[in-house]
């Protein structure tokens, strides 16, 4: 039986915990070594048309396209070992499993995570994270529709939510209010883009790297909060 937790910490993995763009790269660079430009285009129009229809991505579903494009070429099967035995744990950000390990001194920390059934948690178990958190590791298609069963299967009186993608972070605000804490690590292509990031209004606090948490405490993450809700109270300064 789960107990309800004062506090409970949800991270997400990609480009939060690891870096993701990084194997995207990797990937991309063998591709275009081995098999070639017109490979490595072709893959990558399969992953953003599956992640167009799907809703998150899919690395092997894009090499079963490609492979249906190629089925006589058995180099594909190569590739997915490839991608099933990748290092991911040389891809976690320095101090990644340190702050996992600084914040579960108050609550419980789960993944949590969007993606296809098979790859990503294959990613978060050879990064290492898994163990990192005791297998509570939740993977949805569009997470931040799924908060009921996130509370079922990780019951808190409040959550602090870390998130490299602003539209999650919003999107969790709006549901849970109060009840959340919002952190944005600014680190991958959707932090650091600025359209993408351009509105941080639902951002508690902002770090520029994971590891950057190691220096907070928790009354820190408390105090990160109530400053927040009330500058959310205050009212609009008239000008003068």
């Amino acid at each position: 039986m789960v107990v309800d937790a004062d506090i409970a910490f949800l991270f997400d993995v990609d480009n939060t915990l690891l870096d993701n763009d990084r194997f995207q790269h990797d990937l991309s660079e063998r591709l275009t070594t081995i098999y070639g430009e017109q490979a490595n285009a072709s893959y990558w129009a399969h992953f953003e048309a599956l992640r167009r229809e799907l809703g998150y991505a899919d690395y092997l579903g894009a090499l079963e396209q490609y492979r249906l494009e190629n089925a006589h070429n058995p180099a594909i099967f190569r590739l997915a070992n490839w991608l099933l035995d990748y290092p991911f744990a040389d891809r976690r950000y320095p101090g990644a499993l340190h702050v996992l390990k600084h914040v579960r001194q108050w609550g419980p920390a789960a993944i949590l995570s969007d993606g296809d059934a098979v790859f990503q948690p294959r990613k978060i178990a050879r990064s290492g994270l898994w163990d990192a958190v005791d297998g509570e590791v939740l993977i949805y298609v569009h997470k931040e529709k799924e908060l009921a069963d996130v509370e079922r299967w990780r019951p808190a009186r409040h959550y602090v939510l870390v998130d490299d993608k602003v539209r999650i972070l919003t999107a969790v605000k709006k549901a849970w209010g109060e009840k959340v804490t919002t952190v944005f690590p600014r680190q991958g292509h959707y932090a650091l883009d600025p359209v993408e990031s351009s509105d941080l209004s639902a951002v508690d606090i902002a770090v520029d790297a994971i590891g950057d948490l190691l220096n907070f405490d928790l009354a820190a993450l408390r105090s990160a909060r109530k400053a927040a809700v009330t500058q959310a109270a205050e009212p609009p300064q008239k000008a003068e």
